[in-house]
């Protein structure tokens, strides 16, 4: 027995490593190698819940699993208010040990956990515990900030294949924007395990992590735990220029039947990302709707009472193309506020959960050309190939699950994921400032 705990502890280790690889992998995918990752981590909060196998099958693992977390809330910043930690077990039935509102400090977490004590039961109900999770763990009341913009993270610990379906619970989750990481030992079933995860490479058994045992040695940075299992740092506030009058920026918002869910988070995130600068937002779905133009508003409190306002657009048709096409000839022009030939850049950001039914080619070629900055964020019903199509670059384009990871984190990726170095890039007539990212 002592043998077999210290190897699954051991493989613990090595899973924790694979999460901070993961995470690497990620952030220097999106936010290019010259990010301040302190920063970064200074600016996001976490709502971390883990929910572990606590049934008779997991006793001789129990210690593993315990020392394997209480490492992990080691490396959080729980003092500091960003970060928030709950515990629940699970084996036929789940059961909270600590919500995220029970305990503000990191010593009372860590004392909580060092006490806990296997449930006991049968194995493993996994798809129970995810509804679980789900109904009573993600909320205000047991301490959830997700209107507050925390980003909303499961890490499962299992030690077996599930005895009922995860994967509508698995599903919901991902619907809703909650990050998992799903961990199991070599009795779990790794294709269970990567439906379960928010991504399938976040689904990780330890047979797995043995064949990756070379390459995660070879990792040469080191990351602090948890940085952001979101993809941004940077409010756009502050990437879009240090200069906060410099930049005019147009949000261009997917209002067809299929948004519909998602567009409370779509409008939050416009409200997170408005501050201190000249902003214009328009919705579409067959055809395009000005809410309100760059120079409609004077001060930040308008702006944000107009975007509050918001109401869904819906519609059947998703005309991108068309939506492009109004911008270019509408909104960025000098009667409705834009300086492009004065000089300031021009930033537009879409939103899109869905293919366009029409062609995007010409309107996204005359906004290149124009010298307009556009970044294509999509849904996974959005197409990909049709955001790095649209995006001034196809590095700029993002697909996510859902718009609700998109409100708090992702739009605040955009301009993150370049260097906040200024170069020249402009049609003919005008030198239009850009960001683009370092060598």
């Amino acid at each position: 027995a002592d043998v077999f705990w210290i190897s699954l502890f051991i493989l613990l280790q090595l899973m924790w490593k694979m999460l901070k690889k993961m995470l690497f992998s990620w952030s220097m995918g999106l936010m290019g190698p010259k990010t301040d990752f302190r920063l970064c981590r200074t600016l996001f909060r976490e709502d971390i819940v883990f929910l572990i196998d606590g049934s008779d099958d997991s006793r001789n693992r129990y210690n593993a699993i315990r020392t394997f977390m209480m490492n992990i809330i080691g490396k959080l910043d729980v003092d500091q208010k960003k970060d928030q930690v709950a515990v629940v077990q699970y084996s036929n039935t789940a059961a909270t040990e600590f919500y995220l509102n029970t305990h503000t400090t990191k010593e009372s977490i860590l004392n909580a956990v060092r006490s806990l004590k296997p449930k006991g039961g049968r194995p493993q109900y996994t798809g129970t515990a995810l509804q679980f999770v789900k109904e009573r763990m993600f909320l205000p009341s047991a301490g959830s900030r997700r209107s507050e913009g925390a980003q909303q993270i499961l890490v499962l610990v299992v030690s077996g294949r599930s005895r009922d379906s995860p994967r509508g619970p698995a599903e919901a989750l991902k619907s809703s924007g909650v990050v998992t990481f799903a961990l199991g030992s070599a009795m779990t079933d790794p294709v269970e395990l990567q439906s379960i995860s928010f991504q399938p490479d976040y689904g990780i058994s330890t047979s797995l992590m043995l064949e990756n045992k070379l390459l995660l040695s070879r990792t040469k940075h080191g990351m602090d735990p948890l940085l952001s299992f979101t993809c941004c740092v940077f409010s756009i506030s502050r990437i879009v220029d240090r200069d906060v009058t410099g930049k005019d920026v147009v949000f261009l918002l997917d209002g067809s039947d299929g948004t519909r869910n998602g567009f409370p988070a779509m409008r939050d995130f416009v409200q997170r990302v408005v501050d201190k600068l000249k902003v214009s937002v328009v919705q579409y779905s067959g055809d395009p709707t000005a809410h309100f133009y760059l120079n409609t508003y004077s001060s930040k409190n308008e702006i944000l009472n107009a975007v509050r306002s918001l109401r869904h657009k819906s519609g059947r048709a998703v005309n991108t193309g068309t939506a492009l096409q109004f911008i270019r000839d509408n909104i960025l022009t000098a009667p409705s506020g834009s300086r492009r030939l004065e000089g300031v850049p021009q930033i537009l950001i879409l939103l899109s959960g869905a293919k366009s039914t029409d062609n995007v080619d010409a309107p996204a070629a005359a906004l290149k050309e124009l010298g307009v900055l556009t970044f294509g964020i999509g849904t996974r019903n959005a197409d990909s190939l049709e955001l790095q199509k649209i995006s001034y670059k196809p590095r700029y384009a993002q697909s996510r699950l859902t718009f609700y990871w998109t409100d708090h984190n992702l739009g605040e990726y955009g301009l993150c994921a370049c260097d906040q170095k200024v170069t020249s890039s402009s049609p003919p007539s005008t030198r239009l400032q850009v960001l683009e990212q370092g060598p």
